[in-house]
């Protein structure tokens, strides 16, 4: 009997397949999300951009995690925290669209959350590209 991880291998070593996957499960969690803006085209023209780019920042998020786990790295983790905040900022960046709700703002600085996170992310990025190995 094949373990979990056996089973999942020819998923996660193969980019195509793991960006199916990821494709198809977003777009099946997304249909709720999609479905009261159908007859307005421009808003969901906006929600399946943001769409497309969380299914893009996943599949990014994702595959730099296993890189992460297979060779170790300092600039990798790094690289691998960028990839997921972007996770978070789409998901945000999408709700926002979707719905009606406020911009989040963090209280102590009134600035949006979403601009705190993309500077964390930003600097991650910057971090994991400039780090150098020794």
């Amino acid at each position: 009997m094949q373990s979990t991880r056996d089973q999942l291998n020819p998923i996660l070593n193969s980019k195509p397949k793991l960006l199916a996957i990821i494709s198809l499960l977003v777009s099946i969690l997304a249909v709720p999300i999609i479905i009261p803006h159908i007859e307005h085209l421009s808003m969901f023209y906006h929600i399946l951009l943001h769409i497309v780019s969380v299914i893009i920042a996943i599949f990014l998020g994702v595959t730099s995690f296993l890189a992460y786990y297979r060779n170790g790295g300092l600039r990798l983790l790094f690289m691998t925290g960028g990839f997921f905040l972007l996770v978070a900022i789409e998901f945000l960046y999408l709700f926002h669209t979707s719905s009606n709700i406020q911009d989040i703002l963090v209280p102590i600085v009134d600035v949006e959350l979403s601009h705190i996170i993309l500077l964390v992310m930003l600097t991650l990025f910057g971090i994991g590209v400039l780090k150098v190995n020794k």
